[in-house]
């Protein structure tokens, strides 16, 4: 097992105890809810007679239902509206903070935490969300939960939980121009597999990473979970403190330089023992693209789809499903195959960095005739600081839709649907059947930068021709 990893300190330090199932019970320092799973969670506190044990380390937004063009209340979809007063009710039954639409720090909830310094590294951190691996690029250990187990937070602030062993992926060199963070995860998931990593976390390290901005390790880091890891996390560093300093929830004063001392120590020693160790190499990841329905299914832009001969013979059955749901003809290049829907957003992608580099591709080119385009800020904060940058008016002036602030048309639990049998240029993370709003509907997966060059080609472009 491993020994000496941040994984290890940050899990022995929370732990209560040893449960009779073999499981650790784990202090969870920092909880956070949104609409769509916590309603059957405080209703089982209800039934129950329990209440929140530490309200103060719960805190509460909403993003996966609400709306992104018009947020009036009430909401034209009645389910909607129900979660939203569920969770205004519960929140201000239980005393928990809640960052509702108007209150400026609206979002989705992997962006809110971060920029308002919540996100800390030595943290545990759970979320009734599969992507709460984001959180990990501050090193802090971030589980996505399910609703029974947000109710066990709610009513103990603990989980129970197996440890995890940990597989060290290093990436080594500088990313070659047009190649991006969303470009590294998808090449690590198609290298190891969308099961490579159950059982694990993964540890991002080497040059590549600490290379990267904190919004492009989150990046990274949420989408380890698509890789079956159950956390990613990147050790703290330089790099992590000047993001946090400063930011609302951060220690100030000594308490800053006294906290700055702790997340030193508890990055991974040099002479850490690993489960697993993978090296990869920066300059042979180029962009990539999703082809198939499992985030696993990725090509280099300028590759083919792989034929069912190119794969191992554990891959195929999944190929030919994709193949016939995708429509795409196995040995024929993925660039070039029409776009109808250019989708920027999500916790993956949908944060300033992600927007200023969109932008800078968008800027004095047009969305091609038919393409339906469209940009959502990650939290209200973003879309603020975006918009006094400019970066809406350049946007629009490409002919995007600027939207307000949600998880929109990553899993469509609102208004922004796919029709039918439309193919999306997506920056999200999933590319699940159905996962953007039709039962028929495609999704391919690429850097915010691919969906502006497929946007404004109205096909799947390699970015690199738009440098």
């Amino acid at each position: 097992m491993s020994k000496g990893t941040l994984f290890d300190k940050v899990w022995e330090l929370h732990t209560v105890g040893i449960l009779p199932s073999g499981q650790t019970q784990l202090f969870i320092g920092l909880h956070l809810i949104h609409e769509v799973t916590s309603p059957q969670a405080f209703a089982m506190l209800r039934d129950r007679g329990l209440k929140v044990l530490f309200p103060q380390r719960t805190l509460a937004t909403v993003d996966h239902i609400v709306p992104t063009d018009n947020q009036a209340r009430p909401f034209a979809d009645d389910l909607a509206e129900e979660m939203m007063q569920a969770l205004e009710q519960n929140c201000q039954a239980h005393g928990i903070t809640f960052y509702n639409i108007g209150s400026g720090n609206q979002g989705i909830v992997h962006v809110i935490a971060p920029e308002l310094g919540l996100t800390q590294p030595g943290m545990t951190i759970a979320c009734g969300d599969s992507h709460t691996s984001t959180h990990g690029a501050f090193g802090a250990i971030a589980f996505g939960i399910g609703t029974s187990q947000v109710r066990d937070v709610l009513a103990s602030q603990t989980l129970a939980l197996s440890k995890l062993k940990v597989r060290r992926i290093e990436v080594n060199g500088t990313l070659k121009p047009g190649v991006y963070a969303k470009d590294v995860i998808l090449h690590i998931i198609r290298k190891l597999g969308v099961k490579g990593g159950v059982g694990y976390a993964y540890e991002f390290a080497g040059i590549t990473f600490e290379q990267m901005s904190m919004e492009e390790r989150m990046t990274v880091c949420n989408m380890a979970i698509e890789g079956g890891a159950r956390c990613g996390y990147v050790n703290p560093d330089q790099v992590t403190f000047e993001y946090l300093k400063d930011r609302d929830f951060a220690p100030k004063g000594a308490d800053w330089d006294k906290a700055v001392a702790w997340w030193q120590q508890i990055a991974s020693d040099v002479d850490a023992e690993y489960d697993d160790i993978v090296v990869i190499d920066a300059a042979a990841i180029p962009p990539t693209v999703t082809w198939g329905i499992t985030p696993g299914q990725g090509i280099g832009v300028d590759e083919c789809v792989p034929t069912p001969a190119e794969l191992p013979e554990s891959e195929r059955a999944i190929a030919e499903e994709a193949y016939q749901y995708m429509d795409l003809t196995p040995g024929k290049p993925i660039q070039g195959t029409p776009v109808d829907v250019c989708f920027i957003g999500s916790c993956t992608n949908g944060r300033l960095s992600d927007l200023r580099e969109a932008a800078r591709f968008a800027k004095g080119r047009q969305v091609a005739p038919g393409v339906k385009a469209f940009v959502v800020p990650g939290s209200e904060r973003v879309k603020r600081e975006a918009e006094a940058e400019g970066l809406d008016q350049i946007f629009q002036a490409a002919g995007f839709e600027w939207r307000e602030p949600g998880c929109s048309m990553c899993l469509a639990m609102n208004p922004d649907k796919l029709q039918g049998r439309q193919l999306s240029a997506s920056s999200s993370n999933r590319n699940f059947k159905g996962r953007q709003g039709s039962a028929a509907g495609r999704t391919l997966l690429m850097s915010p930068a691919m969906v502006v060059a497929a946007a404004v080609t109205g096909k799947v472009t390699d970015v690199r021709t738009l440098l």
